[in-house]
């Protein structure tokens, strides 16, 4: 569960999470913030919010307590009793599952949930936000902001909330002033509609 919060909250790639190591976590109180190494290997710091650092000091004390070994990856399984770095097919097998249990109680939930999934939610939410798609850009890692353009050009309802905040409320568009009216015998009405008058 830790992970789906963490993979949401930073908008990582499905890698980035997976390549975190203990020593990559800083939940110092107002600073919470993990560093990622994302594409090229580049490294970027990723604020999280403050509810992510609780479930991330939970997830510490089940499955880090009392860790020493700092370079130990965060997400792991075991095999033979070694702690291997978690594997993209775990992941894909428990968001399998948790994707089945949650379309059962609600039929939005996309049929295939996958961590790219979380990407791009976590960016639409961000963009709506009013985040600048700039920033969003280097919240997501991209190398050019061509990438993020597609947040922008997805949200329809992002640009009608803007045309509606745009549109004076005495704009003929959202009264029946014209609606009302018989503009068929009415010469006055069609030459203001031409701009006539």
């Amino acid at each position: 569960m830790f992970y789906m919060i963490l993979l949401y909250d930073t908008g990582a790639r499905n890698r980035e999470p997976l390549d975190l190591r203990l020593q990559d976590i800083d939940l110092t109180p107002k600073r919470c913030r993990i560093q990622v190494t994302g594409k090229g290997g580049k490294h970027r710091l990723i604020p999280i919010m403050e509810k992510t650092a609780e479930h991330c000091k939970k997830y510490l004390s089940l499955f880090h307590p009392q860790e020493h070994d700092k370079k130990q990856y965060l997400f792991y399984t075991i095999r033979q009793g070694i702690k291997q770095q978690m594997s993209d097919d775990n992941v894909a097998r428990f968001l399998k599952g948790y994707g089945l249990s949650a379309r059962e109680k609600c039929v939005e939930i996309p049929e295939k949930v996958h961590p790219h999934l979380f990407r791009h939610t976590r960016a639409m939410h961000l963009y709506r936000g009013g985040m600048p798609l700039a920033l969003v850009a280097e919240w997501l890692g991209h190398a050019q902001l061509e990438t993020t353009l597609i947040y922008a050009h997805a949200d329809t309802e992002m640009k009608r909330q803007a045309i509606q905040k745009a549109t004076n409320p005495s704009n003929p568009v959202h009264s029946d002033y014209f609606s009302t009216r018989d503009w068929k015998n009415d010469d006055d009405l069609i030459r203001e509609l031409y701009g006539l008058k």
